[in-house]
Formats: structure tokens, C-alpha cells, sequence
């Protein structure tokens, strides 16, 4: 190794941020490994690559004794003092050993550890930069698919957008290009793994953040998202500026910045509700494109019934209970909905019940549909 040597380690430690020192004394035990790799000593040596001008030397320690047991460990006290005078029992003598062709056995080992370095050192890089935008949207484009997995080219490196986080709709193909949100960032023995997600919830935020100006500086606060993901999602907002409407906003003009976040979910239907403090208005608003009458809130039970009328009724639970399971998702009640009529059957059952009767046979709506996923 020489003067070219370090002025090439200066180079890569600038471009790649890795400390010149570190990577020298890196080098300087990984030659003491190859030194006793290659010259079978089980000596205890030194190895010092100089800094000024590149070159290795190899030192052999060795304890002064009185009586040397083992000459590759230890020293006599003549033989030391042979070096210099000034030597005691227990210090240590270094006497240079370096092998006369060991410059190119030196420049292999320096190599390797400089290229394992440099690779840690990338890899560092990458886990500190994703680590630090974990629920974060970025765009990527596939760049591999497996039965079972989807690689993403996020460019410094490739994500996993596992068949559990893609939504029904995503047509993928190698070159297609999408926005993705970083559910998690872990370390492991082959360097960062990106977990990605078309799925989650935060997706639909994070777009939302980024398509609507009044979101991303605080004026409109997203308050919930429910989301079924390629299928149908509730979001709900809220103002603390009275003079801007939230759902507006993040409409926009003739629904471009909604439809905008439409397109990128492939066609996945967004319901904008405006959030409430009082519960009943929240679940109302909820239940939305679906018209509510009446919100009875049980806080104990932590339900809310609501009476919608006949011919919205469809609408209120939706397509296999889809508005109502968002609606409680969203709202964090469990949703009880009755017509107009059944309530009115409700109504006629106490009277009976009053006046000893036989009660009529009326339809209920079952609470299963609730807990579906």
C-alpha cells in the first residue's frame, strides 16, 4: 500500500461519509487476521499501516519475564534490555516482523475490508433515511414480481410490497410506477428491509396531506379514516378556521383533488365527513350519502341507534353492511340502525307488552354484519 492508497481511501470516505480513521483501523485488524492466517503465528502482533505514507508494518509484543516459557509471547529481561536499557519485567517489547511479501497480502485483506465497509456503510446510510420516513408516501416503480411479493425500485434501494399489503385493484407490471406508503423499516443480516403498503389506512392520509394545501399547513385536521382497502374509505375533517369548509377543501374545485386520490387508488370510492365533538352528530354525519333522522347514544354500551328512514335504510347499512362497518370504524361506536318503520313496530311492541297481548311478527336487523372484517 502506498501514498496512491490513501489519497483513494480520503476520496471514498468523502463521497461515501465513512471516516477515514475508522476504515484504517479497520484495515489494521483485519491484516493482524491474515498475518497469523497466512504465517500460521499464534503471536500477539501489531499491525500499523503509517498515515502519511501508506505503509504496513507488522509488530510481534512480547511481555519481558525472567524466564521466557513461550518466545512467541514473552521476552528475557537481557534480551529486552538488549533493546533498550530502560526496559522492566511486565512491559511490553515490540519488535518488528513484518514478511517481506506481505505488502501484497495487506492490499487483498486492505480491499475486502474497505468493500465491507463501504457496503455497511450504504446500507447505514439507507436504514437512517427510510427509518427516519416510516409512514410516509413515496413513489416507486415494480422493478420484480413474485407469486407472492412485489419488489418496489424506490431508487437508493428496492421496498417489499407484500400480496397482504396490495389492493385487489393493482394491476401490477415490471415499470409501473405508484405511490406507496412505508409501513415498517427493520434491520437484518443482508441490510434495511422497506416494508411497504397499498392497504393501510395512512395511505389515504398521507395523500390527502399531500394533495390538499390546507391539510398539509394545519388549517383542515384529519381527524379518522376508515378504509376498505380498492373497495371504499370514510375520512373525516375537520376546521379550526370557521371561514374554510373542510369538506371543500379537500373536494376542491369540481372534485379534482379528491378525484386526483381517486385515481390513485384505482376508482376506491372516499367518503368526506365532517367530524364532530358530539358523538351523535359524528355518527351521523358518518352514516353518509345516507340520511339519518334520529342518533340515541348509549355511552355505557358504547352504541349509537339511529333511525334512518324507510327507503334509506339500503343505503345506511350499504352493500353487505360495507357504510355502516365504515361508519363504526370511523366513529369508534358500534352502530345500530333501525327504520322508521321498525321503530314504530318497536313502539307497537310496548303497547302490547302493556296490555298482555300477542306481539306481531316484525323484521330486525342483525348486529353480525357489525363485526364482520
Amino acid at each position: 500500500m502506498n501514498v496512491d492508497f490513501l489519497e483513494a481511501l480520503d476520496q471514498l470516505a468523502r463521497e461515501k461519509g465513512i471516516d477515514k480513521e475508522v476504515l484504517l483501523e479497520a484495515i489494521e485488524a483485519a491484516l493482524i487476521a491474515s498475518y497469523r492466517r497466512n504465517f500460521h503465528s499464534a503471536a500477539n502482533v501489531r499491525v500499523e499501516v503509517k498515515r502519511d505514507t501508506g505503509e504496513v508494518h507488522v509488530y510481534a509484543r512480547k511481555t519481558v519475564v525472567e524466564e521466557p516459557k513461550d518466545t512467541r509471547l514473552e521476552i528475557s529481561l537481557d534480551a529486552a534490555r538488549d533493546i533498550n536499557p530502560s526496559y522492566q519485567i511486565g512491559d511490553v517489547v515490540e519488535i518488528e516482523v513484518t514478511p517481506r511479501d506481505f505488502g501484497r497480502i495487506a492490499a487483498q485483506a486492505a480491499k475486502q475490508v474497505v468493500m465491507q465497509r463501504v457496503k455497511e456503510a450504504e446500507r447505514s446510510v439507507i436504514y437512517s433515511k427510510f427509518a427516519d420516513r416510516e409512514e410516509e408516501v413515496v413513489s416507486g416503480t415494480v422493478s420484480r414480481l413474485e407469486p407472492r411479493v412485489a419488489y418496489i425500485d424506490l431508487g437508493d434501494t428496492e421496498a417489499i410490497l407484500p400480496q397482504s399489503e396490495q389492493m385487489a385493484s393493482d394491476k401490477l407490471q415490471v415499470g409501473k410506477r405508484l405511490k406507496v406508503f412505508i409501513a415498517r423499516v427493520e434491520r437484518t443480516s443482508k441490510g434495511p428491509q422497506i416494508v411497504v403498503s397499498r392497504t393501510h389506512p395512512g395511505l389515504l392520509r398521507r395523500l390527502f396531506e399531500l394533495e390538499v394545501p390546507e391539510i398539509y399547513e394545519g388549517i383542515v385536521e384529519i381527524k379518522a379514516v376508515a378504509r376498505e382497502a380498492g373497495s371504499r374509505s370514510k375520512i373525516a375533517v375537520h376546521s379550526r378556521n370557521p371561514e374554510v369548509d373542510p369538506i371543500g377543501a379537500c373536494v376542491g374545485a369540481r372534485g379534482s383533488r379528491v378525484q386526483a386520490i381517486v385515481n390513485e387508488l384505482n376508482g376506491e370510492k372516499v367518503d368526506i365527513v365532517e367530524w364532530s365533538e358530539d358523538p351523535a352528530t359524528f355518527v351521523a354525519n358518518a352514516l353518509s350519502p345516507a340520511k339519518v333522522i334520529d342518533v340515541h347514544i348509549y355511552e355505557d354500551e358504547r352504541v349509537a341507534r339511529t333511525i334512518v328512514p324507510d327507503y334509506q335504510l339500503s343505503l345506511a347499512i350499504g352493500k353487505e353492511g360495507q357504510n355502516a362497518r365504515l361508519a363504526a370504524r370511523l366513529t369508534g361506536w358500534k352502530i345500530d340502525i333501525k327504520s322508521e318503520s321498525q321503530m314504530a313496530s318497536h313502539s307497537l311492541l310496548d303497547q302490547l307488552e302493556d296490555t298482555g297481548e300477542e306481539e306481531p311478527e316484525f323484521a330486525t336487523l342483525s348486529d353480525d354484519w357489525l363485526n364482520e372484517p
